[in-house]
């Protein structure tokens, strides 16, 4: 381990730790959560550092000891040293995914959207048993979620619905779920027992604060409505519902669930500001050559994440090329093998681009030292 890295590492903590003592700081609370994750950064990275350079020492201890053992006393140190340096490895390999680049919006609460596609009403169906699976998923990472909009279908199922999803790590274990999710099973309107295949799709966005997107009043177009559906005394009475439409970009947000018309506007722009962060990122990707393939695509049924099959109580991600026989359970909110997959092997690709660097050469990651 360079001791100089370390050195530099805690003496960036210092900074950041007087940082966080600005009471200034709390006015900006997009700042607040940068300067907050790269403290946590620092911690992790720190506290490997040193029990790496721990490791390197005992590792030289045993190789000496073993330069002059005596001969009856070689083997018992040679298997020290085997087991110090095999630390050293995994502490190695430790550090090297520390350093990997740190998400962005690791930390941020979850925008999600799900709508039917093709396949009709079966589709609105699985909408409404993904929304269902993704609320049980939610309940057992202790997260809170909570129901923007949505849009009921004749038989049950959810034409669309938007939710928030607000925990620590909700978007570390949420984002790769966005894309068209298929379903292989025999519908309730099939009355010969034949499998359909079915899709839904599913973005998932990282909200947006309202200073990181800045939305002008002249760009949007505010059109009233009266609600329609469930919502109590409201619904058809007066025009509560509320659509958006930012005129520079056509994107249109429309909310309806609440009886006030302000709490429908708050909401619509709260999805509007997640869907231009999404649209600006995307830009300034295309212009950099690394355009990201859309989560959502044409909802079409062989633009798909993740197939399920009830036949065969079967699930399949085909991104990670894994299928497990529990789709009961998967529906019932059990997604964590799914999930760790999914991030397993972005750190995987992530390991991969970086060429496995030794720790004390390359880019430090994701650490906005001077930013913090």
């Amino acid at each position: 381990m360079d001791t100089a890295r370390l050195e530099a590492w805690e003496d960036e903590q210092r900074k950041v730790v007087d940082t966080l003592a600005d009471p200034g700081l709390f006015a900006d609370q997009a700042r607040l959560r940068q300067v907050q994750r790269r403290h946590k950064e620092l911690d992790g990275l720190i506290s490997a550092g040193r029990r790496l350079a721990s490791a390197e020492a005992d590792v030289e201890v045993a190789r000496e000891m073993l330069a002059e053992a005596p001969p009856a006393d070689r083997e018992l140190v040679r298997i020290e040293l085997e087991r110090a340096e095999e630390e050293q490895e995994r502490l190695e390999a430790e550090l090297r995914e520390l350093l990997l680049p740190r998400d962005p919006d690791d930390g941020r609460d979850v925008i999600v959207e799900i709508r039917g596609a093709e396949g009709g009403e079966e589709a609105n169906l699985f909408a409404r048993d993904l929304f269902e699976m993704y609320r049980r998923y939610a309940e057992q990472q202790g997260w809170r979620l909570e129901v923007l909009s949505s849009d009921p279908s004749e038989r049950d199922g959810l034409n669309e619905v938007t939710f928030v999803v607000k925990g620590a790590d909700a978007w570390q274990r949420m984002k790769h779920e966005g894309g068209t999710h298929r379903v292989q099973r025999v519908p309730v309107t099939e009355s010969q027992g034949r499998i359909h295949t079915s899709a839904a799709t599913v973005m998932v966005l990282p909200e947006a604060d309202e200073v990181e997107v800045t939305i002008d009043p002249a760009d949007l177009r505010v059109d009233v409505f009266r609600s329609t559906g469930p919502g109590g005394q409201s619904v058809n009475t007066t025009d509560s519902a509320v659509r958006l439409t930012h005129i520079p970009t056509g994107i249109v947000v429309s909310m309806q669930d609440e009886k006030s018309q302000i709490q429908n506007r708050a909401r619509a722009l709260q999805v509007l500001r997640a869907r231009l962060r999404k649209a600006e990122e995307d830009r300034v990707a295309a212009e950099q050559s690394e355009m990201r393939r859309s989560q959502v695509g044409g909802g079409g049924r062989s633009e798909k994440v993740r197939t399920y099959n009830f036949k065969e109580n079967r699930v399949t991600d085909h991104r990670v090329k894994l299928t497990l026989h529990k789709l009961d359970r998967v529906l019932g909110g059990d997604l964590d093998d799914l999930i760790d997959a999914l991030l397993v092997d972005e750190r995987e690709r992530q390991l991969a681009e970086a060429g496995r660097p030794p720790v004390d050469a390359g880019a430090e990651g994701s650490g906005p030292a001077a930013r913090s």
